[in-house]
């Protein structure tokens, strides 16, 4: 796997992603590309329109022309890497792609995106079939949207996006905003442990459907306990954290606490017992399949944060809401503008 693979997925139906429009969708449906699972076969399960496919596929071309589909990205940002995905497809794969991106405000409708200022990310690139294809993208921008071209038709089974979130800051400055949210640009970067799903999980857009859609570590047999850092969106100041182990019911942790800290720099966090770490929330009992909410006596600021869970478990959501500071909000428009 590419390192570009561990970052967001910034197209995912789930990160609030959508594909908007597609040049054909006569076979399967063009929203498919963005599911969140891994794309699924069932063989000889024929409709109308013959061999069911979980992607995108289009009619063969009889002439000139090629197929494509526009997805607006649910966070925007800096796009490190794109996979293209044709599982399942082995005779009617498109044997080359690309990708273009712009960056337009607001909510474009598809005409209005027809004048964008569309560029170039991945070149033209040949596709096999029943295989998941790695690009990185070396193009520091930030976009909105992109558009896969497909040479001619064919399927393709998912589209995966990832990157670097880029909020805007016109939607964060001088109101009280989820500093630890993925689309606000938090990132997880590191635990204990996550044997069964990843913390980003647990500061992902929506609620969890299901316990599998949070951050659970395996059983520990030891003394120790499960841990999670958080890079927050940018230097706020916390004052309501939610803690929600809905869907955990047997798996949920005991016990929580959380730390922060006001670091900056490339260096890496020190560690937990410095003491430039403080304390927002002490060790505190939680419930199994609860959402709980603890107002934060916190007057500090913070640019990442550690959960402790005792001894372990899963969470299904962490939420921290508080306010950017001066220089946070300055940092983000000025990456804002100049992106």
């Amino acid at each position: 796997m590419s390192d570009f693979t561990a970052l967001p997925d910034l197209a995912l139906r789930t990160n609030l992603g959508s594909v908007i429009a597609a040049s054909d969708e006569s076979f399967e449906e063009r929203e498919n590309l963005i599911n969140p699972w891994a794309p699924r076969f069932s063989p000889e399960t024929f409709g109308p329109k013959g061999q069911e496919y979980d992607g995108w596929e289009t009619r063969r071309h009889r002439g000139p022309g090629d197929d494509w589909a526009i997805v607006r990205l649910g966070m925007p940002g800096v796009v490190r890497g794109v996979v293209i995905d044709t599982a399942w497809f082995k005779g009617n794969y498109p044997p080359f792609a690309s990708i273009e991106a712009c960056r337009v405000s607001g909510y474009p409708s598809v005409a209005e995106l027809e004048y964008a200022d569309w560029v170039e990310i991945l070149p033209r690139s040949p596709l096999t079939g029943d295989a998941v294809h790695e690009f990185p993208i070396a193009d520091d921008r930030v976009f909105t949207h992109v558009r896969l071209t497909i040479y001619p038709d064919g399927g393709v089974a998912r589209l995966r996006v990832h990157g670097e979130v880029v909020p805007d800051p016109a939607l964060l400055s001088g109101l009280t905003v989820d500093l630890a949210a993925l689309g606000n640009g938090a990132r997880a970067l590191g635990c204990s442990d996550m044997f069964y799903s990843a913390p980003d999980n647990m500061i992902s857009p929506g609620l969890a459907r299901n316990q599998a859609e949070g951050w659970e570590t395996r059983r520990r047999r030891d003394s120790g306990n499960d841990w999670a850092t958080i890079q927050l969106a940018a230097q706020g100041v916390p004052q309501l954290l939610e803690l929600d182990t809905t869907n955990l019911l047997f798996n949920a942790p005991g016990e929580a606490r959380l730390l922060g800290i006001d670091h900056h720099g490339d260096e890496p966090l020190p560690a937990v017992d410095d003491a430039a770490w403080f304390e927002l929330l002490p060790r505190t009992a939680l419930q199994p399949d609860t959402p709980h909410r603890f107002r934060l006596s916190n007057d500090r600021a913070a640019t990442h944060v550690r959960l402790d869970i005792y001894p372990d478990g899963g969470l299904a959501r962490l939420r921290l809401f508080g306010t950017l500071t001066a220089a946070a909000e300055e940092q983000l428009n000025t990456r804002w503008g100049a992106a």
